[in-house]
C-alpha cells in the first residue's frame, strides 16, 4: 500500500520522519523550502490559498498525485497513534504521530480516517457559524447545493443541526474517496465563490472557504455512507486558551465575530 499524507505548511517546520509524510508548502513565499512539495505546480489553485486555506493543498494532491491512500494534516496538527496526548510535551507528541503500520491496520477495516468530533454542546454547527462568521455565506452554500446537488440537502440540513462535527479539514482516505470528495467540494465552493462578496472581510473572515468546507465534510461523508474511524488529533504547539475563551464569550454575547479571531 502506497500512502502519502501531505503535511500542509506555509513555513519551515519540524516534520515526521516516516516516509508516508510528505511536507507540502502553501502560501506566497518565493522561497521553495528544502524537501517540500509545493501546491503551485501542475494543476493547482494555489493562488486562492488566502481564501481556501489548506484546500489548495488538498486540490493539488487530488489532481497531481497517485497513491493508494492520500491524507491531509497540518504542521501544527497530526493524527496520533491512538492517544490524545493532551498534556504531553511536543517531543512526546512527535513520538506518537500516526505510523504507517497503524495506518495500514486502520484502513483494513475502514475507508477513511477522521479526527474525533468537536462538540459545541450548547450550540449547533449552524449557530456556531453564525456567531463566528457571516451566516449569509452558509445560506448561499445551501442554495448552491439545492441547485447542483439537491440530494445532499437533507444531509446538509441534518448536519447543520448537529452539535458535534469533524473539524480541521484533516482526513486520510483511500485514493478514490479522497479524490471524489475533493472534486465535489471544490465544485461546490467554486460556485459559492462566484456569489459572495468578501471585499470588506477581515483577513480571518476571508478564509471563508476553508471554514465552510469543515461543515461540508460530514455532509459528503454521510450522504455517501463512507465507513470511517475517528482518531485523536494532537496540537503540536501551545494553545492560547485565554484568547480562545475570550473570543468565544464575545461571540456569544454580541452575536458577531470577535476581533480576537483575526
Amino acid at each position: 500500500m502506497k500512502a502519502e499524507i501531505y503535511v500542509v505548511s506555509h513555513k519551515k517546520a519540524k516534520m515526521p520522519t516516516e516516509k508516508i509524510y510528505c511536507p507540502l508548502q502553501v502560501g506566497k513565499s518565493i522561497e521553495n523550502f528544502p524537501g517540500f512539495l509545493r501546491d503551485n505546480t501542475g494543476n493547482n489553485i494555489a493562488i486562492k490559498n488566502e481564501n481556501y486555506c489548506e484546500l489548495t493543498a488538498q486540490y493539488w494532491a487530488a489532481k497531481n498525485r497517485n497513491a493508494d491512500v492520500k491524507g491531509l494534516v497540518h504542521y501544527r496538527r497530526f493524527f496520533s497513534n491512538g492517544k490524545r496526548n493532551f498534556f504531553s510535551s511536543v517531543d512526546k507528541k512527535f513520538a506518537d504521530i500516526l505510523t504507517e503500520e497503524r495506518l495500514a491496520q486502520l484502513l483494513k477495516d475502514h475507508d477513511m480516517i477522521l479526527p474525533r468530533k468537536r462538540n459545541y454542546y450548547i450550540e449547533t454547527s449552524w449557530s456556531h457559524y453564525k456567531h463566528v462568521h457571516h451566516i449569509e455565506d452558509l445560506e448561499t452554500t445551501r442554495q448552491v447545493l439545492q441547485e447542483k446537488y439537491p440530494d445532499y440537502i437533507p444531509y446538509f440540513d441534518q448536519m447543520m443541526q448537529e452539535k458535534a462535527v469533524h473539524m480541521f479539514n484533516m482526513l486520510i482516505a483511500k485514493e478514490v474517496i479522497f479524490d471524489e470528495y475533493t472534486s465535489w467540494l471544490i465544485d461546490v465552493l467554486s460556485e459559492v465563490e462566484k456569489r459572495v462578496d468578501i471585499t470588506d472581510y477581515t483577513p480571518y473572515e476571508k478564509r471563508i472557504f476553508g471554514f465552510i468546507s469543515e461543515l461540508l465534510l460530514d455532509v459528503w461523508v454521510q450522504k455517501n455512507k463512507i465507513d470511517y474511524v475517528e482518531v485523536p488529533v494532537m496540537f503540536m504547539g501551545k494553545q492560547n486558551w485565554p484568547k480562545k475563551i475570550a473570543s468565544f464569550l464575545i461571540r456569544k454575547i454580541t452575536g458577531k465575530p470577535s476581533k480576537l479571531d483575526n
